[in-house]
């Protein structure tokens, strides 16, 4: 699983990073958030969640 945050629809909630912090940072200099561990998806399980939990749905987990 390899998550994509699509950056024209992300506002910066932060609300992935609360969520997923091992897979999910918010970058304030740019206002986004980015996927700074894709691996950590299968890991730690929490990439649902986030992709649920994001109110612009700009988070899409795709199969490797």
């Amino acid at each position: 699983m390899r998550p994509v945050i699509d950056e024209d629809l992300c506002v910066g909630c932060g609300n992935c990073q609360e969520v997923c912090p091992a897979v999910f940072h918010l970058n304030e200099t740019i206002g986004k958030a980015e996927v700074i561990d894709p691996e950590a998806c299968e890991f730690v399980g929490c990439c649902e969640a986030a992709e649920e939990n994001c109110p612009e749905r700009a988070i899409s987990i795709k199969e490797d």
